[in-house]
């Protein structure tokens, strides 16, 4: 169980993840090892609430692919098993923040007084520019 908050865990049977070659320097670790994970998570199909889901589905993250599957490819470390932590890891931060609720923001009015004072400053800045004019005799 990958376990995101007091109340909710993901089972581990939902999340697919294959060993993968991993890319960039290494030598020969890397042409011969595949260390890397390759993490797939299928939002639509998994255990999660609705309400959870649809806040994973509306985000803009290049992660989650059109079809609504969590495509995570870790390959930071030299081992498979801390590859497979990092991978694992990098999807409870990712759900985690589908869990929290944004709070709704409460539109305010400026005060008489800030009014007052911005028009104050706009005055002086628009004196201050015009004495940068030409002299006139």
């Amino acid at each position: 169980m990958l376990k995101i908050s007091n109340r909710l865990a993901v089972p581990l049977a939902e999340i697919d993840m294959s060993a993968v070659r991993a890319q960039g320097a290494g030598g020969q670790n890397v042409n011969k090892v595949s260390s890397a994970i390759h993490l797939r998570f299928d939002i639509r199909a998994s255990s999660l609430p609705e309400e959870i889901k649809q806040r994973l589905l509306q985000r803009g993250d290049q992660r989650i692919s059109a079809d609504g599957v969590v495509v995570i490819k870790a390959q930071r470390f030299r081992t498979r098993e801390k590859n497979r932590e990092d991978a694992l890891e990098r999807l409870r931060a990712l759900l985690q923040t589908a869990t929290r609720r944004r709070k709704k923001r409460i539109p305010t009015k400026p005060t008489r007084g800030s009014k007052e004072r911005r028009l104050k400053q706009k005055t002086q800045r628009g004196r201050i520019k015009s004495l940068r004019g030409k002299v006139r005799e």
